[in-house]
């Protein structure tokens, strides 16, 4: 028998987010424009909406506001104007080591805390290619962007934890079931991760990306237990991902578009990574399906001895390649 969903709903189990900073990968579309959104009803002090495109970023914001307003003015004239925490738009592209730097360095000299940071940007079964610093495409944008940015932004991570009272640094990292397409044996392949891996396929490249951002939240969970980290899988949600996942068969294309169709909404995909960044019942360094389930990932998230064995080879090979950045 499967384990039991936990209950979450955005509008009453967020709590209040006054005083807190937010910072949003992949923020203009899809799932992450939805956690700004939800999030921006709790009025925190500011949000990051960081996106690749800046004309993208201020239309969502738009839309964002727009929304906010709407609700606003149905609640009538007696009611708090609500939300319109203040959004700020970040340009980030995981897929460029010196845009991630750039954009850290943005945040850290503009925010004065950090309280969750999502990161939840990512691309899906992309054709064979590199990243602008030589990394194949989808790990060095699932996994090691999201790697370096994180690491950059340690400092301001770490004085929200240590200094301000009654914080809750969250870190939640946007995995994917997908995570069961790494190579089997290895989990990643890091004699791979600077060539295009076309053997591989599209799948097991974005397999192996997936499968190590559930080991990165494992170690940094070990590393940073002031820190609540989790790396979750959203579900099925009906997104533009399987639409651009232009480096698998056609075939499979065509059921992402069928499927669209009957999948989950955003604002009820979403849920699970919302409830990652407050919930209570989150027991840092794990992986969750939604929502809140634990134990359905692939050996390599169940086995506590291969987990931290693989986590401890991807770290070393992550320590040494973001040297060079920092």
């Amino acid at each position: 028998m499967g384990k039991k969903s936990a209950p979450f709903n955005q509008a009453r189990d967020i709590p209040a987010l006054d005083g807190k900073v937010i910072l949003v990968t992949g923020a203009n579309i899809g799932l992450g424009k939805q956690c700004v959104l939800e999030y921006a009803r709790h009025r925190p002090a500011q949000i990051w909406l960081a996106a690749r495109n800046l004309d993208k970023a201020r239309a969502a914001v738009d839309e964002i506001q727009k929304q906010l307003k709407l609700e606003s003015t149905s609640r009538g004239k007696g009611q708090d104007p609500a939300a319109h925490a203040p959004i700020k738009v970040l340009e980030l592209d995981l897929s460029s080591m010196e845009s991630v730097k750039k954009a850290a360095a943005v945040f850290l000299a503009e925010a004065d805390r950090l309280d969750i940071l999502m990161l939840n940007a990512g691309v899906m079964a992309a054709p064979p290619g590199l990243t602008k610093d030589g990394y194949e495409l989808q790990f060095g944008t699932n996994y090691l962007g999201h790697a370096l940015l994180a690491k950059l932004l340690l400092p301001k991570l770490e004085h929200t934890a240590n200094e301000i009272p009654d914080s809750d640094v969250r870190v939640i990292m946007l995995s994917s079931h997908g995570h069961v397409y790494a190579p089997k044996l290895e989990g990643v392949r890091l004699e791979t991760l600077r060539t295009t891996a076309e053997d591989l396929g599209p799948y097991g490249r974005y397999g192996q990306s997936k499968l190590a951002q559930i080991l990165w939240v494992r170690k940094m969970a070990a590393l940073y237990p002031r820190f609540t980290l989790a790396s979750i899988h959203p579900g099925v949600v009906r997104t533009n991902l399987m639409n651009n996942a232009t480096g698998s068969s056609l075939p499979i294309r065509l059921l992402g578009r069928i499927a669209n169709k009957v999948v989950t909404p955003i604002d009820q995909g979403v849920r699970n990574q919302l409830w990652a960044s407050v919930s209570k019942d989150v027991k840092s360094g794990e992986y969750y399906e939604p929502i809140g389930i634990t134990g359905s990932g692939s050996d390599f998230t169940k086995n506590d001895k291969l987990a931290d064995t693989v986590a401890d080879k991807i770290w070393d090979w992550t320590e040494k390649e973001l040297e060079q950045y920092l």
